[in-house]
């Protein structure tokens, strides 16, 4: 049975673990994973509970149940790391798991009462108090992505610099104890601004790729808004479609 698990539901602690194990090449591609009475007394876990966590792996490309013989698993490790559009993950989760070396910088922090133009620009309401924070992402030396951040200050209380430093995910879920359920998101490209020129390593780029989330807790609180900027050449989102499912 897997130990500490956290506030994400138990079927995707257990879609995690398998997850790992087939990057780790554990479970190589074009393998079979072990049956599901295999896996089900491994975790401890109810044929369902299983069954979900495997629904998740297919719809993350990881693998394919074939007829009469198995789950096979169809993922083969990427040239770049892998920021997947359909999950919720931290950025301190996607660096440790893309084997990253990675720290944050916090450009800036401040409390804010949303105004007309930001309610527009974020989905916040009008008289709101948000917490504005701008981080600098450094991965393997190198500044790549300029995330601005915007946090409901009574769904996030007590965030510091500190805290937004480490992750303001590990902070909400396991401090406050808040779970994390849906994010909303929109990638488009747009033109280099002065503030990337500023924070980020550019090269020559003169555009850059842009990631907006809109993110609720399980009680449908839309707690956070962002804004994510990504020098174009480590750009690599990864998403799956399946047909029929």
């Amino acid at each position: 049975m897997l130990k500490g698990w956290h506030m994400k539901s138990i079927y995707y602690d257990i879609f995690e673990d398998l997850r790992d194990r087939i990057e780790s090449g554990e479970f190589p591609y074009q393998s079979y994973i072990p049956s599901e009475a295999v896996l089900v007394e491994e975790y401890e876990c109810s044929h369902n509970t299983l069954r979900k966590a495997l629904s998740v792996l297919r719809l993350h490309g990881y693998v394919q149940p074939i007829h009469g013989k198995g789950v096979l698993v169809i993922y083969k490790p990427d040239t770049y790391a892998r920021f997947v559009l359909g999950d919720i993950e931290s950025f301190a989760e996607a660096t440790a798991r893309n084997k990253l070396s990675a720290y944050t910088t916090v450009r800036s922090f401040a409390q804010i009462v949303t105004d007309a133009p930001v309610a527009a620009l974020t989905g916040f309401a009008v008289g709101d108090h948000l917490y504005r924070v701008e981080r600098v992402r450094h991965m393997n030396g190198a500044a790549l992505i300029y995330d601005i951040n915007y946090f409901l200050v009574s769904a996030v209380p007590g965030l510091t610099p500190k805290i937004v430093e480490d992750s303001v995910y590990r902070y909400v879920e396991g401090t406050l104890g808040m779970q994390i359920s849906t994010s909303k998101r929109t990638v488009k490209v747009e033109h280099v601004t002065h503030d990337d020129r500023r924070a980020l390593d550019l090269l020559d780029y003169s555009m850059v790729a842009v990631v907006i989330s809109q993110t609720f807790n399980s009680e449908g609180i839309h707690f956070e808004t962002t804004f994510s900027r990504h020098r174009p050449d480590f750009f690599t989102f990864h998403d799956t479609a399946v047909r029929g499912y």
